[in-house]
């Protein structure tokens, strides 16, 4: 890397200044919305997943590759050249563009009548939704500074619940109202007016605004370059934020525990209508609606909170926090899996929820903190492949292979349960690793911001 990430960041510039903390605060918020459409068009599926099966007669294999690798393979790959394009770029443009895209595929999804037509559309979504969150990141790191980005970037992941929690409630209502092709159409075509309305009212700040001139002037002094060039410029970022022992630990722990995390996230309303069958899954939708919109949206939010409260004293706080949290998290997500009774096991969701959200505001604020101005976008996205590919790729498909595996000797009720619980161990994986962020941070920190860590 040419930029010298050892060098200290000059004073911190603001932007806009003309509109001040309220317009930053309604960009945060505005693409926090962004954010939630990305998980309500993501997570639809999970919840509509029961409908699905019954009337298109799919295995538990198919709707787990609907669920992970269909929409993961694009999503993750075509991640990093638009990320590429997005450090160059209009971020604005791209977002909107983004989100227009994926907001329609997610509508032609309610059209499909069989297997290859939805991981068709599903891999549309994805292609969609590979537009997101690189910029989006980006954007919200040139408008807050590094000491408040990890609670701006806990906000922004709040989409993360919100959305969830809007497919469970919205997704519920209309299938068991109209079907699940209508519920489709619904949460698909609003995304398109929020994209119109990201286009008119953001405003694309100086690359490294809230880094200094410098930084600023560094990152805006590149040209056009050659598809080998860009290939070498992506590979040496790369190599580069790997090599942060930091930042190699922040992906491979979010990796693994967002490996879980999906599996269970996308199986769940599978899980609740056949290990409890007899308890209304309009309830357990509007349970799990209201526990997400809650429970995950406040650990969500007190995770990038408490970081940056207590990580201004103390940086190892950046892996503390989230370790504490997912070692929690684990026996909690077991027995709800495994307590016979229904509402047990959504009044344990709770706790689950809400320690499960810990990680994304200092996961996210760390990718951002450790990579060069830039490339902060190809940062995310970089992040994203890795995590995405393995995560989301396989978390949802494996669990859905080991139920079809096990289901001939066990019912598919049992096995989805003991597909769910082996998969829920990769969590246990992520909470070492945000262990050792703990250990690693204060020099990688020191070394990629120029601020003496203690």
């Amino acid at each position: 890397m040419k930029e010298d990430a050892n060098a200290p960041a000059s004073p911190a510039v603001t932007f806009p200044a003309s509109k001040g903390r309220a317009y930053r605060t309604y960009v945060l918020l505005l693409l926090t919305a962004v954010y939630t459409f990305n998980f309500i068009d993501r997570q639809i599926i999970a919840i509509l997943s029961p409908a699905i099966k019954t009337d298109l007669g799919l295995a538990d294999w198919q709707l787990g590759v609907l669920k992970g690798f269909a929409f993961a393979v694009l999503y993750t790959t075509l991640g990093i050249p638009i990320a590429r394009l997005a450090d160059r770029t209009n971020r604005v443009n791209i977002i909107a563009i983004a989100l227009a895209l994926w907001s329609g595929f997610t509508a032609l999804s309610g059209a499909c009548q069989n297997f290859v037509q939805l991981a068709l559309a599903r891999v549309g979504v994805g292609i969609g939704e590979a537009g997101g969150s690189p910029p989006a990141h980006s954007l919200i790191s040139d408008y807050y500074p590094k000491e408040k980005r990890a609670g701006a970037l806990g906000v922004y992941a709040m989409g993360i619940p919100v959305g969830v929690a809007f497919a469970y409630l919205a997704g519920g209502w209309i299938t068991q109202t109209f079907s699940w092709r209508i519920a489709f159409l619904v949460v698909g075509l609003p995304g398109i007016i929020l994209a119109i309305l990201l286009k008119l009212t953001v405003r694309e700040p100086p690359r490294g605004a809230t880094e200094g001139a410098g930084a600023a002037d560094a990152a805006e002094n590149s040209g056009a370059r050659s598809l080998l060039s860009e290939i070498g410029v992506i590979w040496q970022t790369a190599k580069h934020l790997l090599s942060i022992p930091t930042y190699r630990a922040v992906v491979f722990g979010t990796t693994a525990i967002s490996f879980s995390a999906y599996a269970n996230g996308t199986w769940i309303v599978d899980f609740y209508a056949r290990s409890h069958s007899d308890f209304s899954l309009l309830t357990v939708l509007f349970a799990l609606g209201l526990i997400s919109g809650t429970a995950y949206a406040l650990g969500t939010f007190l995770g990038g909170y408490l970081v940056d409260t207590l990580g201004n004293k103390n940086k190892r706080m950046y892996g503390y926090v989230p370790a504490i949290a997912l070692f929690v998290n684990a026996p909690l997500f077991l027995i709800s899996l495994w307590h016979p009774s229904a509402i047990v096991s959504l009044i344990f969701q709770i706790p689950v929820q809400l320690s499960i959200g810990f990680y994304l505001g200092p996961a996210f604020a760390l990718a951002q903190t450790l990579a060069p101005v830039r490339v902060r976008a190809l940062s995310t996205a970089i992040f994203f492949f890795i995590l995405n590919m393995i995560a989301l790729g396989f978390g949802p498909t494996t669990a859905g292979i080991l139920s079809s595996s096990l289901s001939g000797g066990m019912g598919e009720e049992l096995a989805l349960r003991w597909s769910l619980t082996l998969v829920s161990l990769a969590g246990l994986i992520g909470a070492w690793y945000f262990y050792l962020v703990a250990k690693r941070i204060p020099a990688d920190w020191e070394n990629a911001t120029g601020e003496k860590v203690e």
